[in-house]
């Protein structure tokens, strides 16, 4: 593809986030980069939550991994969609009767300063590692499009990612957010659409066609019934359920939006119309996936497999046909959708880590509104930082990453969903100085008994990992209780 065509087609996208940025950071408050002085429209957040959540990992990752997994990934997202309704009834209603800025602060009055704090640095931890490997994928795609091409190292093309991101963010934050994310998921879907468009002009196909061919292809198979598979039904729709809580109703990236919404009612639409379009979304892109290996297989393209009959690499297969094999306008379409669902997640998550950082650290509320202006703006370019190392230290990694990215979860979400659920539905506190040595010990159990039931019976818990997790958890909050009165 035409190096300059990429150059001019980057240079108007990220002009248009730097003007929304500009013109949703005038008259702006001490606390406004924070709540976004809790005035967004709910259906402006629903839309651009999307691309928040699908990250330029689920854009790359989810079509390619059709060929391993099938469309057993929407056994996952049928049980999101039950793990919003828990956010939308359940946890919504407590945040907003706290009013929450950091939701962790739910542990801090529930339990005290040690569980706070832990519940803290669990989500810091895990949305630096997460942020900075989507943003890695991105970044990857980027170079190899237009920043290698001519000449510049990879650390650079990283940094102006960061740069940029730091541009357009600094100022009002998850004010400037809720409309950038909006523009960025509108290009997130064009980039699905276009491809299906261009796939289908060139094979000839009308669009019944296309339907028919994708609905009766092998890899068209929603749901697994066997056991022992960590694609299982059972499995994953509970995976699906729990995760979705502990990942965007225990995430403060996903919820920070959310609580900008003027009332509660607002934040209880914005969350219902949200799961609904997101699940249309990734079967869009798991529909997609098959079409892509239809069109490889028409062009007789060679994919990578392993002596077992597994496809290696399947995140190259999008990027590889969209920029090499399906013409300008697909290519440019592609590049904007990463883009998008890669800033979406990272823009949000660098304010999330900033916000979660501050107030349940550095007790910024009670601070001058210099002071904070100052300790943010730190923190924004510290977490910068963290994650421009974190994706340096992984850039040689390869192959599919979303499905190590919701195992990973399953460890380091796991006791945070424990804690939560504790809180909820109990009424007895806890020694709170042993927390940090529950949630340290907890992922380590379920580590090994997975490790264990897979030698031993060939039982692969696949994401369900997650609720033995926050199971072990319950159970050890269970023997630090203390009874009240």
């Amino acid at each position: 593809m035409n190096t300059y065509i990429v150059l001019v087609a980057i240079t108007a996208y990220f002009s248009l986030l730097l003007l929304i940025s500009y013109l949703t950071s005038r008259r702006v408050g001490s606390e406004t980069y924070f709540t976004g002085d809790r005035q967004s429209p709910w259906l402006l957040v629903a839309f651009g939550m999307i691309g928040s959540a699908m990250s330029g990992v689920t854009f790359v990752s989810l079509p390619g991994m059709v060929a391993n997994n099938d469309l057993y990934f929407f056994q996952f997202v049928l049980g999101n969609v039950v793990g919003y309704l828990f956010i939308t009834f359940v946890l919504l209603p407590i945040y907003y009767r706290l009013r929450l800025v950091s939701i962790y602060g739910f542990l801090k009055n529930r339990f005290g300063n040690g569980s706070y704090r832990m519940g803290s640095l669990i989500f810091l931890v895990s949305q630096s590692f997460g942020a900075a490997l989507r943003l890695l994928l991105a970044a990857k795609i980027l170079h190899f499009a237009f920043f290698g091409q001519h000449g510049i190292p990879f650390f650079i093309t990283v940094a102006i990612i960061l740069i940029f991101v730091w541009l357009y963010t600094n100022k009002s934050g998850i004010k400037t957010i809720v409309w950038t994310d909006t523009m960025q998921t509108f290009f997130l879907i064009l980039g699905a659409m276009v491809t299906i468009y261009g796939i289908k002009n060139a094979l000839d196909f009308s669009f019944l066609e296309m339907v028919e061919a994708v609905s009766h292809h092998k890899y068209f198979d929603v749901f697994n019934w066997e056991g022992k598979s960590g694609n299982n039904f059972y499995k994953q729709f509970v995976a699906g359920v729990l995760i979705a809580i502990a990942m965007i109703g225990l995430d403060q990236n996903m919820m920070q939006k959310t609580l900008t919404c003027k009332s509660l009612r607002d934040a209880q639409k914005n969350t219902l119309i949200y799961s609904i379009v997101l699940a249309l979304t990734q079967f869009l892109f798991l529909g997609l996936g098959v079409l892509l290996y239809i069109y490889a297989a028409d062009i007789q393209l060679l994919l990578e497999v392993d002596q077992s009959g597994i496809y290696l690499n399947t995140d190259n297969l999008f990027p590889n046909l969209a920029l090499n094999h399906l013409g300008v306008l697909v290519g440019i379409s592609f590049l904007l959708g990463i883009i998008a669902a890669s800033f979406s997640s990272v823009d949000s998550a660098l304010t999330a880590l900033t916000t979660s950082f501050c107030y349940d650290f550095l007790d910024i509320s009670h601070k001058s509104a210099k002071k904070m202006r100052r300790i943010k703006n730190t923190s924004l370019v510290g977490f910068s930082i963290l994650i421009f190392m974190i994706i340096m230290a992984f850039s040689h990694s390869q192959g599919d990453v979303i499905s190590h990215i919701f195992r990973v979860a399953g460890y380091t979400y796991g006791p945070l969903l424990g804690m939560f659920l504790f809180g909820m539905f109990t009424r007895y506190d806890i020694k709170d100085k042993y927390v940090p040595i529950l949630c340290i010990t907890a992922p380590i159990l379920t580590y090994g008994l997975s490790v264990y039931m897979k030698t031993a019976f060939n039982f692969d818990f696949g994401f369900m990992n997650i609720a033995v997790n926050g199971l072990f958890t319950v159970l050890g909050l269970f023997l630090i209780k203390v009874n009240r009165d």
